[in-house]
C-alpha cells in the first residue's frame, strides 16, 4: 500500500453514529448500573443472610434443620407467586416508583427478622420478605432492555448482577463481626444481622427514587441525538424479537422458550440456594474454622466469583456464543457437587464447592441475555417474570432437600449429590433451548468493544 493510501486510511472519519451510540450506551452504564447493582446486592444479602444467622439462630430458637430448610425456601414461594403481578403493576406505575416500593418494605420486612421467635413466626416472615421482594429482578431485567441493545446486554447484566458475588463478599466479611456483637444492647448477634443488613435497603430506596428515570426519553442526561439512536437500536431489537408487544401477554406466559428458559434457571438455582443456604455449615464442619473465618473464605469465594461472572458476561457478548457459556459452567458445577459429596479431605471439599460457586456466577450473565433474544416490550415484562416465577421454586426446593438430607443422614452429603441431578438438567434445556432458536443477527454478530463500550 502506498504512503498516500496509509494516510488516507489514518484520516478516515469516525462514523459519527457509532461515537453518538457508545456515548449513549456509557451514560446509561454510569448513571444506572451502579444503582441498580447496589440494590440488587442489598436483596440478596437480605435474602440469604439467614445463612449465616443460622450458625447461632438455630440453636437460640431450637430450630432444626428442616425447620430452617422449609423457613428459608418459603421466601421464594412468596416471591415466586408475586412475579408476574408485580411486573406488570411496574408496567403501570413506572420501573422508578415500583422499584423504589419494592426496596422500601423487603428492607422493613428483613429487618423485621430479627423479631422471629416460633418456626411460625420464622416462616410467616420469610413467606412476607418473599412476597414484598417479588418483581425487583425480573423488573430490573427489563428494565434494562429499554437501555441496552440485545448485542450489549450480557455485559450490561454482569456489570450490575455482579453485585451478588460481591454481595457475598460484604456479607462474609461483616457475618463475623455482626455475630460478635451477641448480648449488646440485650440484642442476639443474629439480630444485628438482620437489623443491620435490612434497614440499608429500606433507606436506598428513596436513592432508587431519586435516581432512575423511567426511560430514555426521560434521562435529562441524554442529548436528543442519544436518544434517537437508543430508540432506533431498541426498535431493531423488538423487530428481530420471536415475541414483541403485538403479541400480547398471554402469549408470552405460554410460550415454551419461557418455560424453557424458566426451567434452565429452575435447575440452576437450585444447586445455588441448596448450597449457598447450608455453605457456611458444610464449611465450617470441613474446615472446623470459627464463623468469622468461614465468613472469609465466602468472601474468597465471592471476590473468584465475580471476576469470573464479568468476564462470561464480556465474551459471551465478544463471541456471540450463549450456549457454550452456560453449558459448560453447569458440568463443572455438578462435578463440584460430585466431589465435594464426599466430605474429605477438607481443602479438596472446599476447592470443589468453590468452583460449583464461581462456575454458577460465570454462566448469569450470557443466560440472562437469552430471553431478551425471544421476547421485546410488554412481553418481554411479562415473560421475564414469568420465567422467574418458574425459576424462584428453585429457592424453596433446593434450601428443603438440604435441610431434609441432613436431619436424615447427620450431614450434607447425599444432599450435594442429589445436586447433579439439575445442574446437568440445566446443561441438556440451555442446549435445546439454543439450538431452538433461530439467533438474530443483531446480537449474533461479535460486538466491537471499543466502539460501544458499556
Amino acid at each position: 500500500m502506498s504512503a498516500m493510501g496509509m494516510k488516507r486510511d489514518e484520516a478516515a472519519p469516525v462514523n459519527p453514529d457509532a461515537a453518538i451510540g457508545a456515548t449513549a450506551q456509557r451514560k446509561a452504564a454510569l448513571r444506572l448500573l451502579p444503582i441498580i447493582g447496589i440494590g440488587y446486592g442489598l436483596a440478596y444479602m437480605d435474602r440469604i443472610n439467614i445463612s449465616f444467622a443460622s450458625l447461632r439462630m438455630n440453636s437460640d430458637l431450637h430450630f432444626s434443620a428442616t425447620v430452617y430448610g422449609l423457613g428459608a425456601g418459603l421466601f421464594f414461594i412468596g416471591y415466586a407467586l408475586c412475579e408476574v403481578p408485580s411486573n406488570l403493576l411496574l408496567l403501570r406505575f413506572g420501573p422508578r416508583r415500583w422499584l423504589a416500593r419494592i426496596m422500601l418494605t423487603w428492607g422493613l420486612l428483613a429487618a423485621a427478622m430479627m423479631f422471629v421467635r416460633t418456626p411460625f413466626e420464622f416462616y410467616s416472615v420469610r413467606l412476607l420478605l418473599g412476597i414484598s421482594e417479588a418483581g425487583f429482578f425480573p423488573g430490573v431485567i427489563y428494565y434494562l432492555t429499554l437501555w441496552f441493545p440485545a448485542r450489549a446486554r450480557a455485559r450490561a447484566v454482569s456489570r450490575f448482577y455482579v453485585a451478588l458475588p460481591l454481595s457475598t463478599v460484604v456479607m462474609g466479611a461483616l457475618a463475623g463481626w455482626l455475630i460478635g456483637l451477641q448480648g449488646t444492647f440485650g440484642l442476639a448477634g443474629w439480630q444485628w444481622l438482620f437489623l443491620l443488613e435490612g434497614l440499608p435497603a429500606a433507606l436506598f430506596s428513596f436513592v432508587i427514587l431519586a435516581a432512575l428515570p423511567d426511560s430514555p426519553d426521560k434521562a435529562a442526561w441524554l442529548t436528543a441525538d442519544e436518544k434517537s439512536w437508543l430508540q432506533r437500536q431498541l426498535e431493531a431489537d423488538r423487530a428481530q424479537a420471536h415475541i414483541g408487544d403485538e403479541a400480547g401477554v398471554l402469549r408470552a406466559l405460554l410460550s415454551p422458550k419461557v418455560w424453557m428458559i424458566g426451567l434452565f434457571f429452575l435447575s440452576a438455582l437450585t444447586c445455588n440456594y441448596g448450597f449457598y443456604f447450608s455453605g457456611p455449615a458444610i464449611l465450617q464442619a470441613v474446615t472446623g474454622w470459627s464463623v468469622a473465618k468461614v465468613g472469609l473464605l465466602m468472601s474468597c469465594f465471592g471476590i473468584c466469583g465475580a471476576a469470573a461472572m464479568l468476564f462470561g458476561g464480556s465474551n459471551s457478548d465478544r463471541t456471540g456464543d450463549r450456549a457454550m457459556h452456560c453449558i459448560v459452567p453447569c458440568c463443572v458445577m455438578g462435578a463440584g457437587y460430585f466431589i465435594g459429596s464426599y466430605g474429605r479431605p477438607g481443602w479438596l471439599v472446599v476447592l470443589a464447592l468453590g468452583a460449583s460457586f464461581v462456575a454458577f456466577m460465570a454462566l448469569q450473565a450470557p443466560a440472562l441475555a437469552v430471553p431478551t433474544q425471544f421476547l421485546a416490550g410488554r412481553a418481554a415484562a411479562a415473560g421475564i417474570a414469568a420465567m422467574n416465577t418458574i425459576t424462584m421454586f428453585s429457592g424453596f426446593i433446593g434450601p428443603y432437600w438440604m435441610g431434609r438430607m441432613k436431619d436424615a443422614t447427620g450431614n450434607y452429603n447425599l444432599g450435594l449429590r442429589g445436586l447433579i441431578v439439575p445442574s446437568l438438567t440445566a446443561a441438556l434445556v440451555m442446549f435445546l433451548l439454543t439450538r431452538s432458536l433461530a439467533r438474530p443477527s443483531v446480537s449474533a454478530a461479535p460486538v466491537n468493544l471499543a466502539d460501544e463500550p458499556v
